[in-house]
């Protein structure tokens, strides 16, 4: 039994996912199964390796975005029963490249190096976070920006919703359909559960935004800058009825806090402290 399930969330571009799943089939098909959730594409521009379709006319009309796209995907997985069935998920957007290969098997040894960690990024050559860290090094983080994230069931089984999750509260709150700071939410939760995140250089990622920037008609979402302003504008306001915060700094300080807190307990793996 492959222990990693690669989930990937796409809309209305079905070249872009075919080319990012059959990258994951030909470099990685021994070590995970490769799943695609079609996040309210329409028909004719579904993939055509996709296993899930979030058709209902709410989603054809917004998508899901990734907050609800991977609950959905999730949600599903738990339904049919194979849920349990893997260590690992890998979590990724399709506007994701990826610099080398192997990509899966380098993250599961990275796990199994840091039993402690819940999440783990692969990190890009553009982000500040690469200055902090060499060539093949791994540390832990209290932010992590959300593009592709690796995932250990054991961690999500501490943080998810209990009771007959859906693809509005799997893991990601679906109520912050952008998903601003939804992914400093979940490592919020992983440090209040004894779960580290980790983002690390021995696999390299590139987000390519001229999706966004010249196919957003097809997409059927926003212009880019037209979108930033409505995460921007709907986060806040969800930030601040969930948890009282009016500024992205405070919440990013309470994932701090969280984060000394949990090498108090782990003093041992104070190595890896940024």
């Amino acid at each position: 039994m492959k222990k990693v399930a690669t989930i990937i969330l796409n809309r209305n571009l079905p070249d872009v996912a075919n080319r990012l799943y059959e990258k994951f089939q030909n470099n990685d098909a021994k070590e995970t199964d490769i799943f695609i959730v079609e996040s309210g594409s329409s028909k004719k521009n579904l993939s055509k390796h996709y296993t899930w379709w979030a058709n209902w006319e709410d989603s054809l009309e917004h998508g899901l975005r990734y907050p609800r796209g991977f609950n959905y995907a999730l949600s599903k997985l738990l339904e049919e029963k194979k849920f349990k069935s893997y260590d690992y998920y890998f979590l990724v957007c399709n506007d994701v490249e990826f610099e080398q290969k192997p990509i899966i098997k380098t993250l599961v040894n990275e796990m199994i190096k840091h039993p402690r960690v819940g999440i783990l990024s692969p990190c890009s050559p553009l982000w500040g976070e690469k200055i902090l860290l060499s060539k093949n090094e791994t540390k832990y983080f209290w932010y992590a920006q959300f593009i592709s994230w690796f995932v250990r069931r054991e961690y999500m089984e501490d943080v998810m919703a209990l009771e007959k999750p859906t693809y509005m509260d799997f893991l990601f709150d679906g109520e912050n359909f952008r998903g601003y700071e939804a992914d400093i939410e979940l490592i919020i939760k992983g440090y209040a559960n004894d779960w580290a995140t980790a983002i690390t250089t021995k696999v390299l990622i590139n987000e390519n935004e001229t999706y966004l920037k010249t196919r957003a008609d097809l997409m059927k979402t926003d212009p880019y800058d037209e979108n930033l302003r409505k995460v921007l504008k709907e986060g806040k306001k969800w930030l601040r009825t969930k948890y009282g915060f009016n500024s992205r700094w405070t919440i990013n300080l309470y994932s701090k806090f969280f984060y000394d807190q949990f090498f108090e307990y782990y003093p041992e793996l104070s190595k890896y402290k940024v």
